[in-house]
């Protein structure tokens, strides 16, 4: 089970950082409407709101590079817990952000996972 939920939140994490950097309007498909995204302190619910949140971004273009993933099973819902700690290069930035980042992955009826929590900081100092 551990080995599983390791890799299932490797390439969660990969996928998610690789639609995030290339194609940011896809990351819509991975949300539902009882989805929730806390970025930076503000709280935002619904695939719409959420989209229209990464959308709303002051900038267009980002590379990810990811430092750890630690991901736990959550039995309470058969889901995936994932924390994620990395650097964020922005266009025309000097010096990396670095950002921690959570999502609770929680079973579709099809197989796969949805995204019903994420919460997104970025690390000063």
């Amino acid at each position: 089970m551990e080995e599983n939920t390791e890799m299932v939140g490797k390439s969660f994490v990969d996928h998610f950082y690789h639609l995030f950097d290339n194609d940011r309007a896809s990351l819509s498909s991975l949300y539902q409407p009882t989805s929730m995204l806390t970025f930076e302190g503000q709280k935002i619910q619904g695939v719409e709101d959420i989209s229209a949140k990464l959308r709303q971004l002051p900038f267009d273009q980002s590379r990810h590079q990811i430092s750890t993933i630690d991901s736990q099973p959550c039995s309470s819902t058969g889901g995936i817990v994932i924390f994620v700690s990395g650097s964020l290069q922005l266009p025309g930035e000097e010096h990396l952000l670095r950002f921690s980042q959570m999502f609770h992955l929680v079973p579709t009826l099809q197989g796969s996972f949805y995204v019903l929590n994420d919460i997104f900081r970025l690390n000063y100092g």
